[in-house]
């Protein structure tokens, strides 16, 4: 959908380029902000994030900050401590220093001459985590948040672990963060200490992949931060946004009936982006709705557009394809808690079918083993979509060709769902370690197979997440999947399809050793929740932006993605080799400052279906940057192997300027597999 940009708005605008916050400790971070220049104290919009406001989120902080400037907000965007020209070392995500640092931000917000004493704070990914974080630390002036693509639970839903099993993009964030703190620090903004600066934050980067990883139950680490361990600290308006292509969505539907303050949310069809840039379409008025929430809690207006609600896009079938510009579907309006709006359907499982609760199964087929090759999930793309290309599910017909499937009837009629799909059953396996995986498709009348939504759990842990029990050779266990959260459409004339696996590579790590799970069918149900409310929704506005910030192309992106076969070693090799780096981007220059950003990438999974200790990450980077007489280049190269106890994890830096190494310094980090 094309941007609407705005030109002239009802404010003039100033930019500062930069403006320091000083902090008690001495530390001071640097800030980026937009002024209306009317000369009157205004509200204030926080956004506070380690992505370097000055050439890292340039491009979208300019048209996003400056919409809002223009409609009378000051707006400010900060560079978390030890990142961007932020004095400090950054060691590791919402740390306890990062929310203390963020009370001192919005005092000193609060205490300047163009702002009123009123703020909101908004964010996507880490800003919306701490977007909320700080919201329940309730410090004064803040009157309400919009918390985008963001986890309420550090534990079970972010980018480490799911329910818990190791996302390899665990690995992947590692190693992207490692490049993007590799990045000099501007010396037209901090002048001659920039060097410093850059090789003390060098000599300190942590190797986060590895404290991840040791944390391999629900503990205190990971409950620091999530504000599911108390919601009711929260108690200012908070905007909840995420859509069905990213990995976070599941949080808005149990973050918003769980706080007593008034809420909305929007859950569209989009990758882990802003929803004004939305893919897949379609995009929306985001920066209006935004605008319409800021107004109604930061300057008492009432307009009758932020009822309390939750807006979501039910996604019709569309041909399974790993391009996904579009999504077909349309838009409901319920009431924050769905589970009003909607009635369980359970089926029973039989020897290849979905059953309604009325039918006979065929106790002949009541035991089962489940031997999944490893190589299952080859296709199913990636964990978090960011709206780039080839990172959809494929035609899911080959995956499930490896997997235990069972499928419904015909359908006779449209069905509608939205909710958690769950699988339960009773099993047991012959090794301590395993998981299980469920996938709920859509099969098309033509046979293409289409992924609506999938569960997986580390059978070690217990139901909270909290204890490590190792499986025993015929002890039974009752088993719960929640999948995630879906809205969809099943049409008359598809089938229903449930799907299971002891193993999903290259999205998951594969488990020490190939095992073998024996499923009690007669114990086995399969739920969905049906919406049996009709709430269409109206349209929503056109997307709107400021002006964005000029920059030249100068080299287009790509993300070109591989699977290999070596048919004498039964190993795969999954290959994605991008130029652009995570967004892929390309190369470009920022105009008004100068500066040219260069990020590429290669990632490799490697594994042979006969051993899974042969299972292998490797990432190589490359980041370059900089002007003529001041560049930098620096590679980036990551390692990630195992053995039956451990899980072997290496990283390597070296950085260049003006072609003179100045730095190089290798990791190796051991970390014992206690659970997984």
């Amino acid at each position: 959908m094309q941007k609407h940009i705005v030109h002239k708005l009802p404010h003039k605008v100033k930019v500062i380029e930069n403006d320091w916050i000083p902090l008690s400790d001495g530390t001071r971070l640097s800030c980026r902000l937009w002024l209306p220049l009317d000369g009157k104290p205004q509200p204030a919009i926080l956004e506070y994030i380690p992505y370097r406001k000055r050439d890292g989120t340039r491009t979208r902080d300019e048209p996003m900050h400056g919409y809002f400037a223009g409609h009378g907000y000051a707006c400010v965007r900060v560079d978390m401590r030890g990142s961007g020209e932020s004095d400090g070392l950054l060691l590791d995500e919402y740390l306890l220093q990062e929310q203390e640092d963020a009370l001192e931000v919005i005092e000193w917000i609060r205490n300047q001459v163009w702002c009123n004493g009123r703020i909101g704070m908004m964010g996507k990914s880490w800003g919306g985590f701490n977007s909320l974080q700080v919201a329940a630390r309730r410090p004064a002036g803040l009157e309400a948040i919009i918390t985008v693509c963001f986890s309420d639970n550090r534990f079970t839903s972010d980018i480490h672990w799911k329910d818990g099993c190791l996302l390899n993009d665990n690995f992947w964030w590692g190693s992207i963060m490692l490049a993007y703190q590799s990045r000099p620090i501007d010396p037209v903004i901090v002048g001659e200490r920039w060097k410093d600066m850059w090789l003390h934050r060098l000599e300190n980067m942590p190797l986060n992949i590895a404290d991840w990883t040791e944390h391999q139950t629900y503990d205190q680490y990971w409950m620091h931060g999530s504000v599911c361990e108390h919601y009711n600290s929260i108690n200012i308006p908070v905007m909840a946004v995420s859509g069905w292509a990213d990995s976070y969505t599941n949080c808005v539907f149990t973050l918003l009936p769980n706080i007593r303050c008034p809420v909305k949310g929007i859950v569209g069809p989009w990758a882990h982006i802003y929803p004004q840039d939305g893919v897949p379409e379609p995009a929306i008025g985001f920066l209006q709705e935004s605008l319409n929430w800021w107004d109604k809690w930061l300057k008492n207006k009432e307009d009758g557009k932020t009822e309390e609600s939750l807006k979501v896009w039910i996604e019709h079938y569309m041909p399974p394809n790993v391009q996904r510009p579009q999504s077909e579907g349309h838009w409901v309006t319920l009431s924050p808690s769905i589970h009003s709006h909607c009635t369980v359907q359970t089926m029973l499982l039989d020897n290849g079918r979905l059953l309604d609760t009325n039918d006979t199964v065929n106790k002949e087929f009541r035991y089962v083993l489940l031997k999944t090759p490893l190589n299952h999930g080859l296709l199913s793309g990636e964990w978090m979509g960011a709206g780039v290309s080839g990172e959809s599910p494929a035609d899911q017909r080959l995956d499930d060709g490896l997997a235990m499937v069972f499928d419904g009837p015909i359908l006779n009629q449209d069905i509608d769902i939205l909710g958690i799909p769950t699988f339960t059953v009773r099993l047991t396996c012959d090794k301590p370690k395993a998981m299980l995986f469920a996938q709920l498709s859509d099969v098309a009348p033509d046979g293409a197979v289409r992924r609506v939504s999938f569960g997986i759990k580390n059978l070690t842990l217990s139901m909270d997440g909290k204890e490590i029990m190792y499986l025993q050779e015929g002890k039974e266990l009752l088993v719960s999947i929640k999948l995630d959260y879906c809205g969809y459409r099943f049409s008359k004339g598809h089938r229903i399809r449930l799907s299971l696996a002891n193993s999903f590579w290259p999205m998951f790590w594969v488990s020490p050793e190939i095992n073998t799970l024996r499923l009690d069918l007669d114990s086995a149900r399969f739920s969905l929740p049906v919406l049996t409310t009709n709430a269409t929704a109206g349209p929503n506005p056109k997307p709107e932006t400021a002006v964005p910030t000029p920059i030249t192309k100068l080299r287009p992106g790509f993300v070109n993605r591989s699977i290999t076969y070596d048919i004498t070693k039964d190993e795969w090799t999954c290959i994605t080799d991008g130029v652009g780096g995570v967004f892929g981007e390309g190369v470009y220059r920022f105009d008004e400052i100068d500066t040219t950003v260069e990020h590429n990438l290669k990632r490799e999974l490697r594994l042979s279906n006969k051993d899974p200790l042969s299972a292998y990450y490797s990432i190589t980077q490359k980041m370059k940057m900089g002007r003529p007489g001041w560049e930098a280049d620096i590679d980036i190269n990551t390692r990630q192997t195992c053995d039956a106890d451990y899980l072997h994890i290496h990283a390597e830096i070296k950085a260049r300027m003006n072609n003179e190494l100045v730095f190089e310094k290798n990791w190796y980090r051991r970390v014992y597999r206690e659970s997984f």
